[in-house]
């Protein structure tokens, strides 16, 4: 495949830088908490320290923000990359990866409050 190829966008959706206070949580019991980096109506990147814990295990995720009542639940995924972050300094000894989940069939409600989240708390276009 050519640099060229590689580099062609395959996404639908236009995505979104995601605030400092934006969070992932995966799980029934928030077996992988991470900080979204970025986010679109199609699926997001989260940055999440590495516990061994596969994330082909885990289906649904719950994307909130800290200093706000925005939560949305239960938003199906599906894994399309998980790769290993290299870090710097004190954290050189904490593994963390970026993993980008494509959402699954969303709700209306779940559609619904994404729009929000995107329209009043995210950053600018990436």
């Amino acid at each position: 495949m050519s640099p060229q190829a590689e580099s062609i966008e395959r996404r639908e959706d236009k995505r979104f830088h995601a605030p400092t206070g934006a969070f992932a949580v995966l799980g029934p019991n928030g077996t992988k908490v991470g900080r979204v980096i970025d986010i679109s109506l199609g699926g997001l990147a989260f940055r999440h320290v590495d516990k061994e814990e596969p994330l082909n295990e885990l289906n649904e995720i719950d994307v909130f923000m800290v200093d706000d009542d925005f939560h949305v639940n239960k938003i199906p995924f599906e894994t399309v990359s998980d790769c290993e972050i290299m870090n710097g300094g004190p954290l050189a000894l904490v593994t963390t990866r970026q993993s980008g989940l494509r959402f699954g069939e969303l709700t209306s409600n779940q559609r619904s409050l994404l729009e929000y989240f995107i329209q009043n708390h995210t950053l600018g276009e990436l």
